[in-house]
């Protein structure tokens, strides 16, 4: 029977776990790594970080790059570079993880590992995402490297992934609208808001937001008085989302004011709910 991989990491890295052991592993005695292989520093960075002290990369991350320095032109360099990134990322160093990722890609562009290496450099930016009342400046970079592993290697094993975190980091930028939205409505700056909740409609259809959206819509127009738009977003709102509790909201202020939710006008909402019955939206 095969090894498992955290036993063939016990094994592979023996020689050299036991000689830093001899002299207190890690300390100022350590003994000088020129005098190991490529593959034993690189089997010890893959120990450290996988059973040695996994939450703290740093020690892993020390032997990578020794395997860079001492063997520049090995198999095992290019392999120890693409671990330097995922330690970094691991280690929550996002630039030096961009940084590295972007080498290897220099480096190797056409090396099987490049989608990985591209994937964790849109990670970098990814994970970085904080909550929505943040600045998005570092989601647009993420859509982007995402997008970059989609096109680029879309039969890879990261291109699903990368699709599945484009959508929710789209969503992120949608909510950052809403929030925005919401706090013009609040403050009674209904022409402010309407732009914000339009932004939504018109370039994240296909996100979480769409129905709120709407349903703000007509709050809005409702309060400027203008019942033609009010109407019309009430309608969409019904085709495509008639379940939604948002739904039921903007019913209940239109009937307040004797209206029902329809098409009504040629604003740009009216041309929005057309390619919905024509089936082109959404």
């Amino acid at each position: 029977m095969a090894l498992g991989r955290t036993a063939a990491l016990r094994v592979g890295s023996f020689v050299l776990v036991a000689a830093l052991a001899a002299c207190g592993g890690g300390s100022s005695k350590e003994p000088p790594l020129e005098n190991f292989t490529a593959q034993q520093i690189y089997e010890r960075g893959e120990y450290e970080l996988e059973v040695g002290n996994p939450r703290r990369p740093a020690e892993a991350l020390r032997y990578f790059s020794e395997v860079e320095r001492l063997y520049p032109y090995s198999e095992w360099a290019k392999r120890a570079l693409i671990m330097e990134v995922y330690a970094q990322h691991k280690a929550k160093k996002y630039e030096d993880a961009r940084s590295s990722a972007q080498r290897f890609l220099d480096t190797y562009p056409g090396d099987e590992d490049a989608a990985y290496a591209k994937y964790l450099l849109a990670l970098s930016y990814y994970d970085q995402i904080d909550e929505v009342g943040r600045d998005q400046g570092l989601t647009f970079q993420a859509l982007q490297s995402l997008r970059e592993v989609i096109e680029q290697y879309p039969d890879s094993d990261y291109a699903r992934s990368a699709m599945l975190k484009f959508d929710l980091a789209f969503d992120h930028l949608a909510a950052k609208e809403m929030e925005i939205g919401r706090y013009y409505l609040k403050q009674g700056h209904y022409t402010a808001a309407i732009n914000r909740f339009r932004v939504v409609v018109e370039q994240f259809q296909t996100t979480t937001q769409t129905p709120e959206a709407l349903e703000r819509l007509v709050e809005a127009y409702l309060a400027l008085g203008i019942t033609d738009e009010a109407q019309t977003a009430g309608a969409i709102l019904g085709h495509n989302f008639q379940s939604s509790p948002f739904y039921d909201d903007a019913y209940r202020q239109l009937k307040k004011q004797g209206l029902s939710p329809e098409a009504k006008g040629d604003s740009w909402l009216s041309k929005i709910y057309r390619q919905v019955i024509k089936g082109e939206w959404l």
